[in-house]
């Protein structure tokens, strides 16, 4: 069950009230034992005109100080006992000392004063020297707590704006993360179909047994694809990094399904993995695999009859990725600039998590793309933390 919080309203009405009856209470007790004036209706009138108007005093601070001290100013003006109309007054100075600038602050502070130092000379204090010392020091008590609220007040709208703008650049940044993991997805996969549909359609009469092997690779390839788009919809929904079917993100271990499918493309790729394979954090797994899916999905559109081979290498403290070819090679400088695409998309991969990337032509001809990933605790915690 929620629990709801009072209104201020309401709480500062409940507190008017509280200190109107205590002020009653101490004006009649000060007639027995101080040997002050009675309060009569007069003064019961005065008492609640110097405190019940705090109730308001969220909403017109310097009006309300007004009011209580200008009914301060007349009850103590009848002569009956001072201390009991100072309840509202105080509240009211420390009001003004949350919500308005220090020279305001200052010159409501120096009114409660002179106010208290009136009600001395009217009631014959024996020191005014007392009088005066005790009305200093509780009006510098109250505006230092009050200017100690108005300071942490601005410092929450501080901290609750940065909080909004890390969220919107958090938002932002999550976009371009997602805007690169469609691009990957469906590039890498509409690269598969487009070849397989052009092989299909030009040995469909000649040769159907190819044509059927094209379009079942076709068929496997939009559906891994559709697969990957709802995962990646899953996410927008969620927090948690899976599927509805418990199906993680692509990892290292569908590495080998990939080559498959490059190869079902028709580009003959080779895989070698070097070192014993063990989980790292899914950061860097799922870098590594779309850093290769790019990287083969480049062969197949650029490369032209082309041999790729794929070397995945386990060190003690970092991960390495090589993806060359023998084919024509792309240039890195025709490659789109647009954030998020392409080769870009991989640069910005390696460096989310520490990582280093290097890609160009082959001196022998070809391309070659190879990715360096530290898996330290300490770079793997940095990246998945980049990542949330």
């Amino acid at each position: 069950m929620r629990l709801r919080t009072p209104r201020p309203f309401v709480v500062d009405t409940l507190i008017a009230l509280a200190m109107t009856g205590v002020a009653v209470l101490l004006a009649h007790v000060s007639r027995a034992a101080q040997g002050w004036p009675e309060p009569d209706a007069r003064a019961h009138v005065l008492i609640a005109l110097a405190q019940l108007p705090v109730a308001l005093r969220g909403r017109w601070p310097l009006a309300v100080f007004a009011a209580v001290q200008a009914a301060s100013v007349a009850y103590v003006t009848f002569g009956y006992w001072p201390v009991a109309c100072f309840f509202g007054p105080m509240l009211a100075l420390y009001t003004v000392a949350a919500h308005r600038p220090p020279r305001i602050v200052v010159a409501c502070a120096a009114c409660a004063v002179a106010v208290w130092g009136y009600g001395g000379l009217v009631g014959h204090s024996p020191s005014m020297a007392v009088v005066l010392g005790q009305a200093l020091l509780y009006c510098s008590v109250l505006v230092r707590f009050g200017t100690l609220t108005r300071h942490s007040a601005e410092l929450t709208r501080r901290l609750r704006e940065e909080q909004t703008e890390r969220a919107r650049r958090a938002v932002a940044e999550e976009r371009g993360r997602i805007a690169r993991e469609l691009h990957d997805v469906v590039a890498h996969h509409m690269s598969v179909i487009s070849v397989q549909a052009g092989l299909a359609r030009f040995v469909f009469d000649s040769d159907p047994a190819k044509a059927r092997g094209a379009l079942g690779t076709i068929a496997d390839s939009s559906g891994e694809a559709l697969e990957e788009l709802r995962r990646m919809l899953q996410l927008l929904r969620e927090e948690d990094p899976r599927a509805p079917d418990g199906a993680p993100m692509p990892t290292l271990a569908r590495l080998a399904e990939l080559v498959d499918r490059v190869r079902a493309g028709g580009v003959p790729v080779e895989l070698a993995v070097e070192g014993t394979p063990r989980p790292l954090a899914p950061g860097v797994e799922l870098c590594a695999y779309r850093v290769v899916q790019e990287a083969l999905t480049n062969v197949l559109k650029h490369a032209g009859r082309a041999h790729a081979r794929v070397a995945l290498g386990y060190g003690q403290h970092e991960l390495t990725v090589s993806v060359t070819d023998d084919g024509e090679g792309v240039i890195p400088d025709t490659v789109p600039t647009g954030a998020g695409h392409g080769l870009i998309g991989m640069r910005e991969r390696a460096k989310l998590y520490g990582g280093t990337l290097s890609l160009g032509p082959r001196a022998g001809g070809g391309f070659a793309v190879e990715l360096a990933l530290p898996t330290s605790a300490s770079a793997t915690w940095r990246g998945d933390d980049r990542t949330r």
